[in-house]
């Protein structure tokens, strides 16, 4: 079930939030989470409901596993079953995420068909998410003096609760479910509807609109550019207007979906964490990576960067685990070389950012070092979207004009001009894309981010008479164009 769906909108959603709200009127509260949690399942099952028998089974071995591990004293135990848990999840993930990858690498026929037999070639969805939180958890059990006690019922709320079972936020426990002690207070009516109800619903729509009116549009010229890049007619601005396409599609992409989110947390009373901070403004990749998917990068950070020893053996040593955690950030996103290039790539680039931080004291002026950052982020996006390295090596290759650099018809003089030739270009929109391109930069350096400006603004939000009318025009303009339009999933589904 799409957030960008009229079953998501009008008939769950609807369903969802009238039912705890009856819950929280017959003073209910006890079987909220109970409440949220199934509907969640009913939610995760409405794509495939046999992925239940992975989830399901998932959260019920990882809350006794964290049980065994909180009311065991002896702390070889405590770890035993910390490291089994663990293992337990990898197991999970990598057999369903990463065995296709090893069997097409290995040479052996007989391993490739054998695991082809017994692998369900349809990932379950959000498989990469709920298994790295499960993780968190159990490690945290593990590592703590006072481990945390939850009852299933939380548990359950916490690791299916829907806005972020699909794509995110990372959830960390702490932050979640002791929400659920306030939700009570947060229900009252005086509270809810202009604290959580109405700017979770500005978030909703916005969030609506960059998807399906921004990010679908640059999706369709990505789509194309990136199918076409093996084909004789494929050239330089090809290549720059598919790869400057995707780069904007991601953006809107994933920021709508961290936006709806966030937006259908506050609506059922929950705070969930950021997750995107306008991260095209960044001035260095460092910064890039502290704005985009802050929970993954949080994450990789304190479970694998920290735990490899992270900076405390040395510059050398923190550049090699910069390395790895990226690398391993990469494969974390598909089971794909390209998508471990690209976190290498990034990996390479913040031991390179790290190395000129610490040889040059001054600092680049802010606009030029953005405009450089973007541009990089530009051409390292190519390998993530790539179908694979080959493809990317290629679209590289016109990107630098290694391939030649051939303009329309109708600029011949200004290629003479400039020595270049002319001819057909196929696969980049012309003007329309520029213009496209030129108003969605604008959106994205010039703009505030949107959860910061809805949530600073949220009680002028209520009181304004044009806010609703504004949300109202968006909603119903975005509904128009879902009408006409295929629903497009979320990028970040695919992970």
């Amino acid at each position: 079930m799409l957030f960008n769906s009229f079953p998501f909108l009008f008939v769950f959603l609807p369903i969802v939030l009238a039912g705890m709200l009856l819950l929280v009127r017959w003073r209910a509260m006890r079987f909220v989470a109970w409440y949220i949690g199934l509907a969640s399942l009913v939610f995760y099952a409405y794509w495939n409901p046999i992925h239940l028998l992975v989830i399901v089974p998932s959260i019920i071995v990882n809350f006794f596993c964290g049980k065994a591990i909180v009311e065991t004293e002896r702390d070889s135990r405590r770890r035993l079953y910390m490291w089994l848990g663990v293992a337990f999840n990898l197991t999970l993930l990598g057999w369903f995420k990463y065995a296709p990858l090893i069997a097409q690498t290995l040479v052996s026929r007989n391993v490739a068909e054998f695991t082809s037999a017994i692998v369900n070639p349809a990932l379950p969805i959000g498989i990469s998410f709920y298994t790295f939180l499960q993780i968190a958890y159990l490690v945290d059990c593990g590592r703590a003096s006072v481990a945390p006690r939850y009852t299933f019922r939380d548990y359950l709320f916490f690791v299916t609760l829907f806005p972020h079972l699909i794509a995110g936020p990372i959830l960390h426990h702490a932050a979640i479910i002791p929400q659920l002690q306030r939700l009570e207070r947060r229900f009252r009516a005086d509270r809810y509807w202009g604290l959580y109800f109405s700017p979770g619903l500005a978030l909703l729509i916005i969030g609506l609109m960059k998807k399906v009116l921004i990010a679908d549009e640059f999706g369709g010229w990505a789509d194309q550019s990136f199918a076409a890049v093996r084909s004789g007619l494929f050239g330089f601005l090809d290549a720059w207007g598919g790869a400057t396409a995707y780069t904007f599609q991601i953006y809107f992409d994933f920021s709508a979906y961290s936006d709806m989110a966030i937006g259908l947390g506050l609506m059922l009373g929950i705070v969930l964490p950021r997750n995107f901070l306008s991260p095209y403004k960044s001035g260095s990749i460092i910064e890039f990576w502290r704005r985009w998917h802050v929970t993954l990068s949080r994450f990789l950070r304190d479970y694998l960067y920290i735990p490899l020893g992270g900076n405390r053996a040395g510059r050398t040593r923190r550049y090699v685990n910069l390395m790895i955690t990226m690398a391993l950030g990469g494969l974390w996103h598909g089971a794909s070389w390209s998508f471990m290039l690209w976190g290498v790539l990034h990996g390479a680039l913040l031991v390179i950012n790290h190395a000129l931080r610490w040889l040059i004291p001054w600092r680049t002026p802010r606009p030029l070092a953005v405009a450089v950052t973007f541009f990089v982020i530009v051409f390292t996006w190519v390998p993530f979207r790539a179908a694979n390295t080959a493809d990317a090596v290629t679209f590289w290759e016109h990107m630098i004009g290694l391939h030649g650099i051939v303009l329309p018809w109708r600029y011949q003089p200004l290629a003479e001009l400039l020595g270049l030739r002319v001819g057909d270009v196929n696969y980049f929109a012309g003007l329309s894309q520029v213009i496209f391109t030129a108003a969605a930069a604008c959106i994205v350096f010039a703009l505030p981010n949107a959860v910061d400006f809805v949530l600073s603004h949220r009680a002028r939000l209520v009181r304004s008479p044009a806010a609703p009318v504004a949300l109202g025009v968006g909603l119903v303009v975005a509904c128009l164009v879902m009408l006409v339009t295929e629903n497009v999933t979320f990028l970040y589904f695919q992970f």
